[in-house]
């Protein structure tokens, strides 16, 4: 299922970003660095995915009773959020970096994170939400470590998720606007971390 700006269900304003400000490591000269490897040279080398945390939504769980089909009812990007996306987006056209995939949980603070970054997105359940620990969250994980090894060398996905699901993947914490850059482990194992893109 395809999502365009037009048909996101929460009426956002699209925000007007800074480009070319999503830094990696800072010196104590305050000079941006890249972190090494180089994660916009992995993101062109491709076979990788750039997996984020939505960006900023106030809150911790989604209120009781939460429907997927009604943003009303869920936790929300606010108005920090919606620039956290659209600097995230910014940095990636500022460096020529084009996915051939932008995917996203089913949640409407991850579905408006990608399509303020990015524009179009796909719908994945795959993405959503997960209890660790639960049949469910194993068979999410699963089919992500396969579709995560069936990006091709020359193509990157970008996908937006949530802490637990990345941290049922990975087993590692992310702050919200946050990326980790994934590259498929030989044998289905837990993804190979290339370097984090910290939040925008």
């Amino acid at each position: 299922m395809l999502l365009s700006r037009r048909s996101l269900l929460l009426n956002a304003t699209l925000v007007t970003a800074a480009p070319a400000g999503l830094s990696f490591h800072r010196s104590a000269a305050g000079a941006d660095l890249l972190a090494t490897p180089d994660l916009a040279q992995a993101l062109r080398t491709g076979a990788v995915v750039a997996a984020f945390r939505h960006a900023y939504a106030p809150g911790t769980f989604d209120p009781p009773g939460f429907t997927l089909e009604q943003c009303a009812t869920q936790r929300n990007l606010d108005d920090a959020g919606r620039a956290q996306a659209g600097r995230i987006g910014a940095w990636f056209a500022a460096q020529g970096l084009q996915p051939s995939a932008v995917r996203s949980s089913p949640w409407c603070r991850c579905l408006e994170t990608a399509t303020l970054a990015f524009g179009t997105v796909e719908r994945w359940d795959a993405l959503g939400s997960v209890r660790a620990g639960t049949d469910a969250a194993s068979s999410q994980v699963a089919a992500l470590r396969q579709a995560l090894a069936k990006v091709p060398p020359g193509r990157f996905e970008v996908w937006i998720s949530h802490q637990f699901t990345l941290s049922a993947l990975l087993g590692e914490s992310t702050a919200s606007g946050e990326g980790l850059v994934l590259r498929a482990t030989p044998g289905g194992g837990p993804p190979t971390l290339l370097g984090r893109l910290p939040p925008a």
